[in-house]
């Protein structure tokens, strides 16, 4: 539970509630090797939806070439691993 809720402040770029988590995360022992898995995941997850969003705007404003979306342009891929 709590590395779902280091990964969601690290996508949210909440920092105060990362450092909340990480405190809980350090007194129940989770290494920072897992926690480090979490965040990386998390950054993975935001770039995909950072992308979709991006390619959005272009089509909303009829701009050139769509940027590549690991999960959906390339079959057995995917932007979160």
């Amino acid at each position: 539970e709590l590395l779902i809720c280091l990964g969601a402040a690290a996508a949210a770029n909440c920092v105060p509630c990362f450092e909340h988590y990480f405190e809980k995360a350090e007194t129940i022992g989770l290494t920072s090797k897992e926690v480090q898995e979490a965040v990386d995941l998390a950054s993975k997850v935001k770039n995909g939806a950072h992308i979709v969003l991006r390619n959005s705007i272009k089509n909303v404003m009829n701009q050139g070439k769509r940027l590549n979306q690991a999960c959906r342009d390339n079959p057995g891929s995917s932007c979160c691993g």
